[in-house]
């Protein structure tokens, strides 16, 4: 529990939703959920399922018609085949996560990760008695991990790479040919499995939407989320598409950890895979790719340091030590002083935390057309 440090950004959001009691008004640009409703027909078919009583449990591996479902979204969208048998739905990404990490590492076992990254991520690490070893990754090369940086890190005890595309903090891609090539080193180490958490894919401007998947290959797992591009956070339903040796033994996991995700959830998730839920989709997408972009020119004109918008999932990583030394003090004087709620690096890792901050474009445009109003005269003010 020592190595488990507490999601620093639920804090800050706690603190502005006290602040909004109290009568204050707060731009929130902390929290990673899109603040759209899900999609009526994701809606209707919960409320369906409710009333046709389908609230038993489903198998531990899912709902059979919703691992179809996503077999065939794979199929039509990325032209990659998989198998509905070697898709797991949990409840969230997360607990994808847990059951792929469960059946993996064992105590002492090594974990590569992305710094910045997402933190559950190496504490779900510890939790099962593995070593998260950070790599640290830069703007300068797009927040990615090289093939040299792969191989040097890689020991005897490595047994997987974790990394994310979009990502969270950076939105940064991986492409697929870069992606191949790390996997290339990994083939080298027999033991060694790629996990790749594609969460945001959907979320992704100016690009073409890939998956790990068509990489295939044995050592392969992705995880993936109807949070956040099918906008149902609260819903709680994820999957992992797994290697069949991992099969079993997830299958297994769930049975004792959490059974099977939420039955009725399963059944409104089907939805967002119909025509309708995917033009609603697509309508809110290019909504965030205003975001990105109205947001990337505001926070570089205050004098915030990025070189390149981030091509994916509705996250800002900016440097912001033109301002401050001590990000996670800037972070809690801007709310208290300006309202304004943002994430500082000390979340994401131990790579210069202390010069980030995260903007996340999840509320309306105009708000945030307030909250860069706001943070100018913060600034202007010297404050930070």
């Amino acid at each position: 529990m020592r190595a488990i440090a507490p999601f620093r950004v639920m804090e800050i959001l706690a603190r502005a939703r006290a602040m909004e009691a109290a009568g204050r008004d707060v731009v929130h640009m902390e929290i990673g959920e899109p603040d759209f409703v899900s999609p009526q027909p994701v809606i209707d078919a919960g409320i369906a399922s409710l009333r046709a009583g389908l609230t038993h449990y489903t198998p531990a591996a899912g709902l059979p018609k919703l691992r179809e479902a996503i077999a065939a979204y794979y199929r039509q969208r990325f032209a990659v085949t998989v198998d509905p048998a070697h898709i797991i739905i949990t409840p969230g990404s997360s607990g994808a996560l847990q059951l792929v990490l469960g059946a993996l590492v064992n105590p002492g076992d090594e974990v590569l990760l992305t710094d910045p990254g997402y933190p559950c991520n190496r504490h779900m690490v510890s939790l099962f008695g593995g070593i998260p070893v950070p790599m640290p990754v830069a703007a300068d090369n797009g927040f990615t991990v090289s093939p040299q940086q792969l191989r040097d890190a890689i020991t005897e005890r490595t047994r997987a790479l974790m990394v994310a595309s979009p990502a969270n903090p950076t939105g940064n891609l991986i492409g697929i040919q870069e992606l191949g090539r790390l996997y290339g080193v990994l083939r080298d180490n027999k033991q060694s499995v790629l996990i790749c958490d594609e969460i945001y894919q959907g979320l992704q401007y100016d690009s073409t939407v890939e998956t790990a998947l068509a990489l295939g290959g044995d050592n392969v797992v992705v995880i993936n989320s109807f949070s956040k591009y099918f906008g149902m956070t609260g819903w709680r339903v994820g999957w992992a598409v797994v290697p069949g040796w991992l099969i079993e033994p997830m299958e297994r996991l769930a049975q004792n950890i959490f059974l099977a995700a939420p039955t009725p959830a399963q059944h409104a998730a089907v939805a967002a895979f119909s025509p309708a839920s995917m033009e609603i989709l697509e309508a809110r997408r290019y909504e965030f790719q205003l975001r990105r972009d109205f947001l990337f020119d505001a926070v570089n004109q205050l004098g915030f340091a990025m070189t390149e918008k981030p091509l994916g999932a509705f996250y800002l990583y900016a440097d912001a030590s033109a301002f401050t030394d001590d990000s996670a003090g800037f972070a809690e004087e801007l709310l208290a002083s300006a309202g304004v709620a943002v994430t500082p690096g000390l979340d994401f890792g131990s790579n210069q935390p202390e010069r980030h901050v995260r903007f996340a474009y999840t509320t309306a445009l105009d708000r945030l057309e307030t909250g860069m109003e706001r943070l100018r005269t913060f600034l202007r003010a010297g404050a930070g």
